[in-house]
């Protein structure tokens, strides 16, 4: 074909500078996100990897008494020795401010050989290195509520340890003797480099699923995008062939003149996802922010990237301009769509059996049982969200027939009879939207499985929020635990102290006799017992430290007259409730000497016990919310107005006619929430029913519950945001149905 018609043919018409803008924008937005997203998933892989490390829970440093032949024999157990190719690590996560404090302390021989992450050597005793986050914090913070905590700064411990830049660690230094005493002990010679332990494959999964959910309405925008004035390319290729261009040259010209805002728009997605690098690592998952670095594409992904979605792109102009069998008087009228079948409900239904089977294998006692669970989820998500898209069609041409025949104005006649005739292409406007109902459906429903209970409120007889706690040591004196509690007692903000005990060991070294603790009776009321009791001793079950305890537990008059003959069992310092007082207990007990445990409080729970897997996924669901729902909004006004420009002759006509244009809008309306509605509650329920076969094959001790008020303000967005996108178009609408805009020849 001569270049000219052919560049006539491209940008003749000035709307074609705008279309093909539109189409490099769509893929630029989708290149970008598409990267950013693929990088932030390596990105938190690579953050698990550098902080696996601090999963390290080596081996017990006590040896089982064995006889001859290797049988366990009754006995204490004894210490193994402590050499150059191991170290003791004590794991005694602490708390500030409700934020986690991980914290590890190390005793090694002089000549130990075992690197330590991020430091090298073992520190000294009395010395600590800590993450930058964290040292800033200590050196904004009043020594007696942090500082004195750890002892002597030495160092610094480097990225390459650590999480993120957020991530707060300490490695202290202490003697062999004084880990000894403390209660999570390990010996270490080498740490491990596997971030998830026995939820490796969990992760992956969770992951897969989770790249599916998001990256699936980027997929659609792009899409949806390069079928930016599909109808104008129509009547354009129709005179091509009048003037004798063959089908071939007409679908070579499609591929052509979607090619270039493609690359156009792939490599300025590229730039922008670059640009936007630090801005996105702002945004913390988990514990931490990501590194910035974390969220380099790199250029092998990126060319990769640019090459398939343009590649995508020009085979899908070419393959539909082929389809289409465009002829000489090819825009004379209009195709009509082949009408949608029942065989379209087929991929949704095999997706969902596929993942009610994973349920059913998960329950199978099969080595191969939890790769095959692997795979059915996966496929079966997959093949679910596709479902959700094929099937919407059918379901919209039967609410369509309804609304047909229930029409009362001209508005709703049009409307209902063009989504009739054209099913698939009124759908396509509002399958992002429709997706992204179904992901945040199944993100919340994930979440809502992993979501922390609150905690119980206070009352007499649990343990107070206000308090804060930590056991003794089995060596530690009665007298030296006494005066460190009146110590404590004197400063700012701590309103009185209680030491409590329990019955000694038995004979056989099995422990405690009773679950029962006992104190003086005068220190009962500052526990928060009314009670009254008439001996010199009370007692009181020791399910008082449990976090989760609903019910109060009664204090009781022991039959002792003295807790002289009683063993050290706990120190609870009661505070005024400001952080800086409870952050000032825990210091003053961290740094008593006396106690095996970090001291804590009731509230920390909630900070001790979050996993760094479950929170950072569920952190990831609500930000695939967010992106879903976002994408989905644009989606829908490019769709609408897309759809617009095609019909702008036949909306032109009607507003000649004599129709006004707020009833062209209402058209316009009708359009997009016909078929939105008439698939938006099935897509919701089938968000949840996918979120509760995941969480049933993965881990059948969570359950999904009610959603919370998120997940219905996040659908309340989602459908703001349809409206903001059909109302965006009306200005549009107004431009291509004006008198000028109508001629045609």
């Amino acid at each position: 074909m001569n270049p000219v018609t052919a560049r006539l043919a491209l940008t003749g018409a000035r709307s074609s500078a705008g279309r093909l803008a539109g189409i490099a924008g769509g893929v630029a937005i989708g290149v970008c996100l598409i990267l950013l997203l693929w990088a932030a998933a390596q990105g938190l892989s690579d953050r698990d990897q550098r902080a696996a490390w601090l999963r390290e829970e080596g081996r017990s440093p006590f040896s089982v008494p064995a006889d001859v032949d290797g049988t366990a024999t009754e006995g204490q157990p004894q210490l193994l020795p402590l050499t150059a190719e191991t170290i003791l690590v004590g794991r005694a996560d602490d708390v500030f401010q409700d934020r986690l404090i991980q914290r590890r302390d190390i005793a090694a021989t002089e000549n130990s050989t075992v690197h330590i992450p991020g430091i090298g050597s073992a520190p000294q005793p009395g010395t600590y290195y800590a993450s930058p986050a964290l040292q800033k914090l200590i050196e904004t913070t009043p020594v007696d509520q942090l500082g004195d905590r750890y002892g002597t700064y030495a160092g610094t411990i480097d990225d390459t340890a650590l999480a993120g830049p957020d991530s707060l660690v300490v490695i202290t230094g202490a003697t062999e003797d004084q880990l000894r005493q403390t209660m999570a002990l390990a010996l270490v010679s080498d740490f491990t480099s596997n971030p998830y332990g026995d939820n490796a494959t969990t992760y992956a999964t969770l992951m897969a699923l989770g790249g599916i959910a998001v990256l699936f309405p980027v997929l659609l925008l792009i899409s949806i995008s390069t079928r930016l004035g599909a109808t104008q390319r129509t009547e354009r290729f129709a005179t091509l062939r009048l003037i004798g261009a063959t089908p071939r040259t007409v679908a070579g010209i499609a591929a052509a003149e979607t090619a270039v805002p493609a690359l156009l728009g792939a490599v300025a997605g590229v730039a922008a996802a670059s640009i936007l690098r630090p801005v996105t690592a702002q945004v913390p998952v988990g514990e931490s922010r990501l590194y910035v670095h974390d969220l380099a594409a790199g250029p092998v992904l990126s060319t990769a990237v640019v090459v398939l979605v343009v590649s995508a792109a020009i085979a899908a102009a070419a393959w539909g301009t082929a389809r289409a069998g465009i002829g000489p008087l090819g825009a004379a009228r209009a195709r009509r769509e082949p009408t949608p079948r029942a065989w379209r409900a087929l991929p949704l239904l095999t997706g969902l059996a596929a993942m009610t089977a994973a349920v059913v294998v998960a329950r199978v006692d099969w080595p191969w049982a939890y790769a095959v669970v692997q795979l059915l989820l996966i496929l079966g998500f997959a093949l679910t969200t596709v479902g959700l898209v094929v099937i919407g069609p059918w379901l919209t041409l039967l609410v369509s027939r309804i609304g047909l025949a229930r029409a009362s104005s001209a508005a709703a006649v049009i409307a209902a009879g063009r989504i009739r005739s054209t099913p698939v292409a009124t759908f396509r406007a509002v399958s992002g939207l429709v997706v992204a109902v179904f992901m945040v459906s199944a993100f919340a429903g994930a979440s809502s499985a992993v979501d922390q209970a609150e905690l119980p409120p206070a009352r007499p007889g649990l343990m107070l929020p206000t308090s804060v706690y930590a056991y003794l040591g089995d060596r530690t004196d009665p007298a030296e635990a006494q005066q460190v509690a009146t110590r404590i007692e004197t400063l700012p903000g701590i309103s009185s102290t209680a030491v409590l005990y329990d019955r000694p060991a038995s004979a056989s070294g099995s422990g405690s006799d009773d679950s029962n603790v006992y104190l003086a009776a005068e220190d009962a009321s500052g526990l928060g017992f009314e009670d009254p009791v008439t001996g010199p001793v009370a007692v009181f079950d020791d399910d008082f430290f449990t976090p989760w305890a609903e019910q109060p537990l009664p204090l009781k008059t022991s039959s002792l007259q003295d807790v002289n003959s009683l063993q050290l069992f706990a120190v609870v310092i009661n505070t005024d409730g400001t952080a800086e007082a409870i952050d000032r207990a825990r210091t003053a007990l961290n740094t008593s000497g006396i106690t095996s445990s970090p001291a804590t409080s009731r509230a920390d729970v909630t900070a001790t016990q979050t996993t760094r897997l479950i929170h950072s996924l569920s952190v990831l669901a609500h930000l695939g919310t967010f992106v879903a729902v976002i994408i989905a909004g644009i989606s829908l006004a490019v769709a609408t107005g897309a759809a617009i420009i095609d019909r702008r002759r036949a909306l032109g006509l009607m507003r000649l006619m004599g129709m006004p244009l707020s009833a062209l809008r209402g058209i316009i309306v009708r359009e997009a929430a016909v078929p939105l509605l008439s698939i938006l509650l099935l897509s919701a329920a089938l968000g949840f029913l996918a979120a509760w076969l995941v969480v049933e094959s993965l881990h059948d001790t969570y359950s999904v519950s009610w959603p919370g008020q998120a997940y219905f303000a996040t659908l309340g967005l989602s459908m703001a945001l349809a409206l903001a996108a059909v109302a965006a178009t009306f200005t549009l609408l107004r431009a291509n149905t004006s008198i000028t805009a109508t001629r045609f020849e």
